[in-house]
């Protein structure tokens, strides 16, 4: 028997963690892994706590994270720690952060960021901004291009254009404006009809495990992004011994 893959996890939130689950369980269909949820703190995230542990949530969480992680590692991100208790490190970011501009928030600006955000570009193509946003997230690691056993998952323009994709996948507003420019696919959830729609939360997620889990390789299918990361997660795979 093949042993368990051990997978970490850095998301924006909790919902992004249940999804992402139920892609990697489709992928792999029988081989088993744990998939650890290292930001937000996973204390947090699966109680509700409202500020998700020490970091936060979102983007800026996963910011932080990464900055903490080059600095547990003396700037060689490589050699993390956390690489000796697990095989891969699968980090996301939704592509609408490429629209961020924290170094102009009115409450705690982030100059430092303000040479790399914004950086989002005209879509179609949804790569165009999720190149230039890959290419901000490896800075916060030190890096230029996606360390060993480390894999980017960057949805265009959030990971509700995939759960759309699966469970709403005639929605005309989506298709107007384009499954991966819908500047906000999260507000189509909730302009469902009454007795189909559901809202982003962890329970309402949960329960739809199966059906992502379902519906996964159709979103591979018709959404670039995911087929992206749906390539580079199985060559991960496949550089892993099990």
């Amino acid at each position: 028997m093949s042993r368990t893959i051990r997978i970490a996890l850095v998301a924006e939130g909790i919902t992004d963690y249940v999804f992402l689950d139920a892609a990697i369980r489709a992928m792999l269909g029988n081989q088993s892994f744990d998939l650890k949820l290292l930001q937000p703190e996973e204390s947090v995230a699966f109680t509700g706590g409202g500020d998700a542990g020490q970091l936060g949530g979102g983007w800026k969480g996963v910011y932080k994270w990464c900055l903490q992680a080059v600095q547990r590692s003396e700037g060689d991100f490589k050699s993390d720690p956390l690489f000796i208790g697990y095989d891969l490190l699968l980090i996301h970011l939704d592509a609408d952060v490429a629209g961020e501009d924290p170094a102009n928030s009115p409450k705690a600006p982030i100059v430092e960021l303000a040479d790399l955000l914004p950086c989002e570009q005209p879509c179609p193509p949804p790569s165009a901004t999720t190149n230039e946003l890959r290419r901000v997230l490896l800075s916060w690691l030190g890096e230029t291009s996606p360390p060993p056993r480390t894999i980017l998952c960057t949805p265009s323009k959030s990971t509700e254009a995939w759960v759309m994709a699966i469970f709403f996948p005639t929605d005309r507003e989506m298709t107007r404006k384009g499954w991966e420019c819908h500047p906000k696919p999260e507000n189509r959830l909730g302009q469902q009809p009454i007795k189909v729609r559901f809202s982003k939360n962890f329970s309402d997620y949960e329960a739809r495990n199966p059906g992502i889990q379902a519906g996964w390789q159709s979103v591979v299918a018709r959404l670039s992004e995911a087929s992206r990361f749906q390539d580079e997660f199985l060559a991960a795979i496949g550089s892993v011994s099990v």
